[in-house]
């Protein structure tokens, strides 16, 4: 599977505060949540990992993504950052790096929908918006 080039990728927008919690216009989904579960996740740069879980909902929408061999070894990631959807190929296109994806607060399944833990991924998530680092 070919990664990204960051080059293809959308700017942000200055005048656009990062919402991490809903989808972009510009990705827009029209599908079920549950039919998420089992897509691949891939990063600007290379696979990420497997959709566990996921939300569509308004102010409410993230990927659950197991991330790693380990058992238990989960990341939160929110809607804002999907690039795109692939149907097809049941991929989604993130636009963050691995690395950024990988170093994010690890969260368990049912901790997902918790305020405090979707506070502190949407604090690491919108450190990255602008500047591209984590």
């Amino acid at each position: 599977m070919t990664a990204l080039n960051p080059q293809d990728l959308p700017e942000p927008v200055p005048d656009r505060p990062f919402d991490p919690w809903n989808l972009r216009a510009d990705a827009a989904v029209e599908m079920q949540s549950a039919q998420l579960a089992g897509y691949q996740v891939e990063a600007i740069n290379g696979g990420v990992g497997k959709v566990v879980d996921a939300s569509l909902t308004r102010d409410g929408s993230y990927l659950l993504v197991s991330t790693g061999k380990l058992i238990g070894k989960k990341t939160l990631v929110p809607a804002g950052t999907i690039n795109h959807i692939d149907d097809t190929e049941r991929v989604i296109y993130l636009d963050r790096s691995r690395e950024q994806v990988k170093g994010a607060p690890t969260v368990a399944a049912e901790a997902a929908t918790d305020p405090a833990q979707q506070q502190t991924v949407a604090d690491y998530y919108q450190a990255t918006y602008h500047t591209g680092a984590a």
